[in-house]
């Protein structure tokens, strides 16, 4: 049964990502999602080496990267790009994994309704005020590209989380 929960949660990343880039020109950008794990393995030298693998087994603990590669098939710039890419459920960020050259990234703590700054991220509570959101809190990751994406132009954009 965890077999099969976390493989749906391999497929729902990828099949969610699919559908997750938007930008003025559409049908521009090609999306390629990857949910993966470092492992440490030896190499032909005897030293231990870290390495990426598929994240086709993971255990409660596990920290998964999920990324998204993106390449612009268009022959003209695609301007005002944003990826969304949910934290899958039963998945917990981590705090300060996303990486994006040249994006500026927000968070939701709604299920993608709203995208803001960590900083300003806020969850209402039972008694109606408001508290800091932690990062069990967090339902997606938005990176929006600064500049406009150049026709074949290519880049990844990643973050952390770690199944409950």
């Amino acid at each position: 049964m965890r077999k099969s929960i976390i493989a749906f949660f391999a497929i729902s990343f990828l099949a969610i990502s699919a559908f997750s880039a938007f930008a003025e020109t559409r049908g521009a950008i090609e999306l390629t999602s990857l949910a993966e794990k470092e492992v440490v393995v030896t190499d032909a030298s005897g030293k231990a080496v870290k390495k990426l693998v598929a994240a086709e087994k993971v255990i409660p603990g596990d920290e998964i990267i999920y990324s998204v590669s993106f390449r612009h098939v268009s022959d003209k710039p695609a301007e005002k790009v944003v990826l969304d890419n949910p934290v899958p459920e039963h998945m917990i960020y981590v705090p300060g994994s996303a990486e994006g050259r040249d994006t500026s990234i927000t968070f939701s703590v709604d299920g993608g309704k709203t995208y803001h700054p960590e900083k300003d991220l806020r969850v209402k509570k039972a008694d109606g005020t408001y508290r800091p959101a932690m990062p069990e809190d967090y339902t997606g990751v938005r990176w929006t590209l600064k500049k406009a994406v150049r026709p074949g132009e290519k880049g990844r954009v990643s973050f952390k989380a770690k199944l409950k």
